[in-house]
C-alpha cells in the first residue's frame, strides 16, 4: 500500500467519523412527540456514540501505527516527512475528537432541556388536576344550592333553580329541557308549546296568579309563591310540565318552564296582549 493510499484511507476514516457526528446532530434536530422515549433514545444514542468513538480511536491508532511502520521502512522517506504526516494525522484525530466532544456537550444540553420539559409537563398536569378538583368542588357546591320540592299537584319535583345562574346549571345537567321566560301582566307569551298569561302579581307578598293555556284549555295557577313548582300535564302523551317563577316585580315575573327531555321542540316566542 503506497503512502497516498494510506493517507486517503485515513482521511476516509476521519470523514466517516465526521459523518457519524453529523448524523448524530441530525438525529437530535427533530421533535419527538413523547418526552420519555426521547430521553431513552438519546441515552442509547450516546452509548452507541461512545462505542463508535472507542472503535474509531482503536482503528485510528492501528492505522497510525501501521502508517508509522510503513513510512519508516519505505525507501527514500525521511524522518521529517514521517513526523509531518504523523502530526497531520494526529491533528485530524484531535479535530474529530473535538467535534465529538462538542456533540456530546450539545447532547447534554438537549438532555437537560428534555428533563426540563418533563418537569414542566408534570407541573402542568398537577395544575390541571388542581383545576379539575376546583371545578368539581364548585359544581358540587352549586348542586347543593339546587333544592327539591313538592309541586302544587303533590308530586315530587326535580331540582329547582332560584335564579338565572342556577337555571344554567340545570340546563347543563341535561336531565330535562328548560325554557326561561319573562312575563308581562295581561300579556300572552308563548313558551315551548304552551302559552302563559300573568294575571296578577304582588311583589311584597311574593305571590302571583297566572294562566297556562295548553291543549285548548286554561289552567289557572292562583296565588302562587316564588320558587314554588307549578305542575300540569299536557300533550298526547300526557307528560308532566313544571314551571317556576323566581322573581316578581310590579307587573312582571321571570322564571322557567321545565319539560321532559325532547318532549317538544322549542317554538318561536309569541307575545300578544290578552283580552
Amino acid at each position: 500500500m503506497d503512502r497516498d493510499s494510506i493517507i486517503r484511507y485515513l482521511v476516509a476514516i476521519v470523514l466517516a467519523a465526521y459523518i457519524i457526528v453529523a448524523s448524530y446532530f441530525m438525529y437530535f434536530s427533530y421533535s419527538v412527540y413523547e418526552l420519555r422515549p426521547r430521553m431513552a433514545a438519546v441515552e442509547q444514542r450516546e452509548k452507541a456514540l461512545e462505542d463508535q468513538q472507542a472503535e474509531l480511536n482503536k482503528k485510528v491508532h492501528s492505522r497510525l501505527t501501521e502508517f508509522k511502520q510503513t513510512l519508516t521502512t519505505e525507501v527514500g522517506t525521511t524522518k521529517q516527512e514521517v513526523t509531518l504526516r504523523t502530526a497531520e494525522l494526529e491533528a485530524q484525530q484531535k479535530a474529530a475528537a473535538a467535534k465529538l466532544a462538542a456533540a456530546q456537550t450539545q447532547q447534554g444540553k438537549q438532555l437537560a432541556a428534555v428533563s426540563g420539559e418533563v418537569g414542566s409537563v408534570k407541573n402542568d398536569v398537577g395544575a390541571a388536576k388542581a383545576d379539575i378538583q376546583k371545578t368539581q368542588t364548585e359544581l358540587a357546591a352549586t348542586s347543593a344550592k339546587l333544592a327539591r320540592a313538592t309541586g302544587d299537584l303533590g308530586l315530587q319535583s326535580g331540582l329547582i333553580a332560584h335564579n338565572a345562574s342556577e337555571l344554567e346549571e340545570l340546563k347543563h345537567k341535561g336531565d330535562r329541557d328548560y325554557y326561561d321566560f319573562s312575563l308581562q301582566k295581561n300579556t300572552r307569551s308563548r313558551v315551548a308549546n304552551v302559552s302563559l298569561v300573568l294575571k296578577k302579581v304582588d311583589p311584597k307578598k311574593s305571590t302571583f296568579t297566572l294562566n297556562v293555556l295548553a291543549d285548548d284549555k286554561t289552567i289557572e295557577k292562583k296565588d302562587r309563591t316564588i320558587s314554588e313548582p307549578l305542575q300540569f300535564y299536557t300533550g298526547a302523551d300526557h307528560v308532566l310540565y313544571e314551571l317556576v317563577v323566581f322573581t316578581a316585580d310590579k307587573n312582571r315575573v321571570t322564571g322557567y318552564l321545565s319539560t321532559p327531555k325532547n318532549a317538544t321542540p322549542p317554538a318561536t316566542a309569541e307575545t300578544t296582549t290578552a283580552r
